[in-house]
């Protein structure tokens, strides 16, 4: 061994002794520079994917059917009787989630699963702006907007209202 690096002997621990550096250690490194622009890092509510939710509506309107249909053909009633019924619940069903999120279990984001994105996207949409309504939040409000505000005035040379100097503007010195 050299330079005192390593164990002062190989015997007994199952190794050459052969010292090599540890390549995958990362160091810290000591600037916290980012290549990415702050408002980036700022969160965006991931907008749902209209013609997505609406095929997702209409394809479980066609699995109700289809599993009405099986059930008709189970039964061996006739192919017209199962097309007018079929038909019949395919129009009822169109008709009383037209206007609707396609759910009609009432469950809202607790029945979707995680592959849902959009409608669990559209969920969390509706849910924030039903807390938005609920804490009496204005819709063109802006998150550390009041922050922006006092920095805007530090910048201008407005004094702030808690001064002790009764408001007349007067700079205290700092020791």
């Amino acid at each position: 061994m050299s330079s005192n690096v390593g164990l002062t002997t190989p015997r007994g621990s199952g190794t050459s002794g052969y010292v090599q550096r540890n390549l995958s250690n990362l160091r810290p490194r000591d600037n916290s520079f980012s290549p990415y622009p702050t408002d980036s890092l700022k969160h965006r509510q991931r907008q749902p994917n209209a013609e997505i939710l609406e095929h997702d509506r209409l394809r479980q309107i066609e699995v109700q059917v289809f599993e009405l249909r099986d059930k008709l053909e189970d039964e061996e009633v006739e192919e017209d009787e199962i097309e007018a019924q079929t038909e019949a619940l395919r129009r009822k069903l169109l008709s009383s989630t037209d206007g609707d999120s396609g759910r009609g279990d009432g469950k809202g984001k607790k029945g979707l699963k995680v592959h849902q994105v959009h409608e669990l996207a559209k969920a969390k949409i509706e849910e924030s702006e039903r807390l938005r309504r609920a804490l009496g939040i204005r819709e063109d409000y802006e998150e550390g907007a009041h922050w922006k505000r006092g920095e805007e005035r530090l910048r201008e040379g407005i004094p702030e209202a808690n001064n002790d100097d009764g408001g007349r503007g007067l700079k205290k010195e700092r020791w």
